[in-house]
C-alpha cells in the first residue's frame, strides 16, 4: 500500500493509524480526505471579514479619491474582482463601474 508523502517534509516513511496519515520524521499528522489547503494562496477579506474570490460583486463602502485625478469613487458603487494580489496597498484588481480598472484595497468593499 502506497500513501502520499508529508506535505510538510516530503517524507516517503508515512504510515497510517486508523483514519489519520502520520510522519514519523517530522511528526505532522493529516487526514488524506480533506482537501489540501494551498499555503501559496492568498486569502483576502472584505470590511465585515468576509473571504473574498475572484469572480465575486462587491460594494464600495467608502467614498474613496482615485489618485492622480479629481474623480471620486461614491460609496454603493458596485465592483467586479477580477483578480486577488498579495500586496500591502491594493489587493483588489476589480472592474469598477463608471471608472474603469483599477486596484483597490479589500478594506473598502464588502462582499455583494
Amino acid at each position: 500500500m502506497s500513501f502520499p508523502p508529508c506535505p510538510e517534509c516530503k517524507s516517503e516513511y508515512v504510515y497510517q493509524d486508523q483514519n489519520q496519515l502520520i510522519c514519523p520524521e517530522c511528526g505532522h499528522e493529516w487526514n488524506p480526505e480533506q482537501a489540501v489547503i494551498d499555503d501559496d494562496a492568498v486569502i483576502v477579506k472584505d470590511a465585515n471579514g468576509a473571504q473574498l474570490n475572484e469572480g465575486d460583486k462587491a460594494t464600495v463602502i467608502k467614498d474613496l479619491k482615485i489618485k492622480g485625478s479629481s474623480q471620486v469613487i461614491k460609496i454603493g458603487t458596485k465592483v467586479l474582482i477580477r483578480r486577488i494580489q498579495d500586496s500591502k496597498d491594493h489587493q483588489l484588481d476589480c472592474k469598477v463601474d463608471g471608472a474603469g480598472e483599477m486596484m483597490v484595497t479589500a478594506k473598502f468593499v464588502k462582499k455583494s
